[in-house]
């Protein structure tokens, strides 16, 4: 058996007294997502249900057990231990509900991606042109090219080993011997 509290915008904090320990699950959710962090805490076992006050420095966690009083701090995703109970008389105390389990929220399906063919691209930054089909770049008097070329344009072939330039009808590197 739990408590939990919401604070709206998509979070809530559950609470739970395992034995001796007070257990605090901290939840946000948005779309497509959910997160929880929690922390444990030695405060003995509860005699009476926990209170959560929002105060101006974040949320303080009141709880009474046969150990006394205990007060936890939530600041965003960070819970601690206080020495004693801060003043709440000009905080707010928001409303908790017991509950028989963590509280998830089902996450909607995402929506199928859509995706397009990518378009051809030509860039130009000064003397510098990339094209895409086929991969090709040129800058100044220096180009580059990758793919379908032009059919007059013989294909370089290098030693995989050495990489010194062969002939496609060479069947071992004459720089190195190894076998092509």
């Amino acid at each position: 058996m739990g408590y939990v509290c919401e604070l709206g915008t998509g979070q809530s904090i559950y609470l739970e007294n395992q034995g001796a320990q007070t257990v605090v699950t901290l939840i946000s959710s948005g779309p497509g997502q959910q997160q929880q962090a929690s922390s444990s805490f030695t405060t003995g076992v509860w005699t009476l249900p926990p209170q959560v006050f929002q105060t101006p420095h974040g949320l303080v966690l009141k709880v009474i057990s046969e150990q006394g009083e205990r007060s936890l701090q939530i600041q965003g995703t960070s819970v601690s231990i206080l020495g004693e109970m801060p003043s709440v008389i000009d905080s707010q105390q928001l409303t908790v509900h017991e509950v028989t389990s963590v509280p998830v929220s089902p996450l909607k399906p995402m929506e199928p991606m859509k995706m397009e063919p990518m378009k051809p691209m030509n860039l130009k930054m000064g003397d510098m042109q990339m094209n895409m089909n086929p991969m090709s770049m040129r800058m100044g008097d220096m180009e580059l090219r990758m793919g379908s070329g032009s059919p007059e344009a013989s294909p370089k072939s290098f030693c995989s080993q050495c990489g010194t330039s062969v002939k496609p009808e060479d069947r071992f590197c004459s720089n190195c011997g190894h076998q092509l």
